[in-house]
């Protein structure tokens, strides 16, 4: 196997791999969430019924939980896939959408933390509020900028030995102790609905490569994202042609030009 070294070895690896990456979403983002999986080179799989959910996360290469719609059967599956991908020793991401906003997500948010995730990611509003911290968003919207984050990420990933990635204008990520800073994307993102819900799926693809390491594997997904985003703003006149043009860029990539415009710097 290719020596896991750059977000492009990360990248030829899982497109050779194409890693089953079982995707526990919202209602809004499977389509594009689907897509983005697809161009990039995994293989998503929209399971989540808890009469199933469990037995496809032992042999999916990984799992990532997002409860931007939730109900009852709903978190049933997701609280036994997360337990399957645990016992199976596959590792799992949780992106925790407007955690804050209610009694009943904030304790789907506990049962979920509770079982261990190995990844968080979530936008600089999320994370504060998941580490304790007071944020000023109201909904799924972030409303903090991300250098406000990125000690409670530390903070939070030493807590749970978990790496934690926040996302917005320059991303960050950390296991702790290792941290990271990714620029690039575009303003459009955010006029996309559920790109950042496709940004934890395809994490979850590169987290699900054999013998990742995660912090490693975190930063490259978020490499191939704001690599992606850049040129597809380009390209675009409005936010539809963004759309297309983002996936089309996020299969055009190949490992040689994803590290040359790399733009990871050490935080």
């Amino acid at each position: 196997m290719t020596d896991l070294t750059t977000p492009g070895d990360y990248l030829e690896v899982m497109r050779a791999e194409a890693p089953l990456v079982q995707c526990i979403t919202n209602y809004v983002a499977m389509n594009i969430a689907a897509n983005c999986l697809l161009a990039a080179g995994a293989s998503p799989a929209m399971v989540h019924v808890a009469e199933e959910a469990g037995e496809f996360a032992r042999f999916a290469a990984a799992l990532t939980i997002n409860i931007g719609t939730l109900s009852p059967d709903w978190v049933d599956g997701m609280t036994v896939a997360a337990r399957s991908a645990r016992d199976a020793g596959a590792p799992w991401v949780l992106d925790p959408v407007a955690h804050f906003a209610t009694a009943y997500r904030r304790r789907a948010t506990e049962t979920l933390i509770a079982l261990k995730p190995d990844i968080i990611r979530g936008n600089a509003s999320e994370i504060l509020a998941l580490a304790g911290g007071e944020s000023t968003a109201k909904g799924v919207d972030a409303r903090d900028p991300v250098h406000a984050a990125e000690d409670a990420a530390r903070r939070l990933a030493g807590e749970l030995s978990a790496i934690v990635a926040v996302t917005g204008e320059t991303d960050f990520v950390t296991d702790g102790t290792r941290a990271l800073r990714i620029s690039g994307g575009s303003p459009l993102m955010p006029k996309v609905t559920a790109l950042g819900c496709s940004l934890t799926c395809l994490i979850g693809a590169y987290a699900g490569v054999k013998g990742a390491d995660l912090f490693d594997a975190s930063a490259a997904a978020l490499s191939h994202f704001a690599v992606a985003g850049a040129r597809a703003e380009a390209d675009a006149t409005g936010p539809g042609s963004f759309s297309a043009h983002f996936l089309d860029h996020l299969a055009a990539l190949d490992g040689k030009a994803l590290d040359a415009a790399d733009r990871r710097e050490a935080a």
